[in-house]
């Protein structure tokens, strides 16, 4: 039985930690809101929208983000396609060579992307790919198909083999058993990757900024650092285009946090 002293202690520790990550978050938010020509504070005195309105247009964000939006779903969904049915192959079947398989996808994982970022690029170049969505979702797609069947697999391992059983014994196929029982029982591990995977996608910088050169197909957070090279005089501009640029990956995990959360305890298992 906890205490009522230890529980205020673990509150104030909790709370202590809570303000520590939260401070850098709201110096921005802050310096954001703060008019031009002022000193930025954590608690202004006058606030205004005028910084957002004049990074939107000054900095493209609207082309940025809809690029982002595009290469990020495109990412998702494939990735999430992938390791869905990668992960149910390795967790659950046995087929002459699936531990050296495994094991060689593994190295999307192992592998930076500093390491092939340059022979990948004279790659897609080679078959016409480069400044092309293609050349920013392909490479994103199979460094996110690595750790996702990683994922999905540690899942599909330490998922109830009985009910699996039940649905071939009532005649029920591979293909059924994944998509119409295991998926469905397993959304709150495929969320947490989902999640993953968009933050991910959504904060990479070198491959687009090695892959592409037409402005239309910048990313947003290559987006981010072009206006910054532009603007670095005006906190108040860089700030509130820095909250554009972080505003979908918190709002989407704002909306996901609890299956979120579920998936993490629900995959933190030992096999």
């Amino acid at each position: 039985m906890i205490s009522r002293s230890e529980r205020w202690v673990n509150y104030l520790i909790q709370s202590a930690f809570a303000l520590f990550a939260l401070y850098p978050l709201l110096s921005v938010v802050s310096a954001a809101l703060t008019p031009q020509g002022q000193v930025p504070t954590l608690l202004p005195t006058q606030i205004t929208g005028g910084n957002f309105a004049e990074a939107w247009e000054l900095g493209r964000f609207g082309t940025y983000l809809r690029t982002s939006v595009v290469v990020s779903a495109c990412v998702v969904v494939l990735a999430t396609i992938f390791s869905v049915m990668a992960g149910y192959a390795f967790g659950t079947m046995r087929f002459p060579g699936s531990a050296l398989l495994f094991y060689v996808l593994l190295l999307g994982i192992m592998v930076p992307t500093e390491a092939i970022v340059v022979p990948l690029f004279f790659d897609l170049r080679e078959i016409g790919l480069t400044n092309t969505l293609w050349a920013l979702v392909l490479p994103q797609t199979a460094q996110s198909v690595a750790f996702g069947t990683f994922w999905m697999r540690a899942y599909f391992r330490s998922s109830s083999r009985s009910m699996m059983e039940a649905a071939r014994l009532d005649g029920a196929g591979h293909w059924r058993t994944l998509w119409s029982i295991m998926v469905p029982i397993g959304r709150p591990a495929m969320v947490t990757m989902i999640v993953l995977v968009f933050m991910w996608t959504w904060n990479e910088f070198l491959i687009p900024l090695v892959m592409v050169t037409d402005e239309s197909l910048r990313t947003a957070p290559l987006g981010l650092a072009f206006f910054q090279g532009q603007y670095t005089s005006d906190f108040g501009l860089l700030a509130a285009g820095a909250a554009i640029v972080a505003l979908p990956v918190v709002v989407v995990y704002l909306f996901l946090q609890r299956h979120f959360i579920r998936g993490m305890l629900e995959g933190a298992v030992k096999e």
